[in-house]
């Protein structure tokens, strides 16, 4: 289960009314509190890994990784490289992306798309709010490196802009 996955079911669980929900798999147990409609008691959430036993064979495992890794760190630099001269528009605030103004409009920016200083490139919902987070260079789109409609972080990168 992944953070997008967690951070979803705890969304769930507010609008539920639920006042607390238990969910244990093989490998996570979270158990999530909510307050009462009207109390000050804030949203509880405890995620915990239950450690896994490991057989014997784990050493053998952890080798073969370790024997790729140096060919997947000369692609990743490779691209970190490609990408220094880009310039990185970051989130400014957490909440949910999207591309779009509504679901039935196009979106803001594609890639490709020629972007002055100022223009929307996206906006983001915040406690039932929508920012517009605008460029803060003028160039070209040339990555949008979030999913429509999914949860960023503050300083999460959303776009890469070339500003030749």
């Amino acid at each position: 289960m992944d953070i997008k996955e967690i951070q979803s079911l705890i969304k769930f669980v507010a609008k539920s009314g639920a006042s607390e929900v238990k969910l244990e798999m093989e490998d996570l147990k979270i158990t999530i509190r909510t307050g009462a409609l009207g109390s000050s008691s804030p949203e509880t959430t405890i995620v915990q890994q239950i450690p896994v036993p490991q057989a014997q064979t784990a050493p053998q495992v952890a080798q073969a990784p370790a024997a790729q890794e140096p060919a997947a760190t000369k692609t990743e630099s490779a691209a970190k490289s490609d990408d220094s001269k880009y310039i990185t528009i970051k989130s400014p605030i957490i909440g949910t992306f999207y591309r779009k103004p509504s679901p039935d409009k196009p979106p803001f920016v594609e890639v490709g798309s020629t972007v002055s200083q100022g223009d929307v490139l996206c906006v983001i919902e915040a406690m039932k709010l929508f920012n517009d987070i605008e460029s803060e260079v003028s160039g070209k789109i040339v990555k949008v490196l979030v999913e429509d409609s999914s949860p960023v972080e503050f300083d999460q990168p959303l776009f890469l802009v070339d500003p030749s």
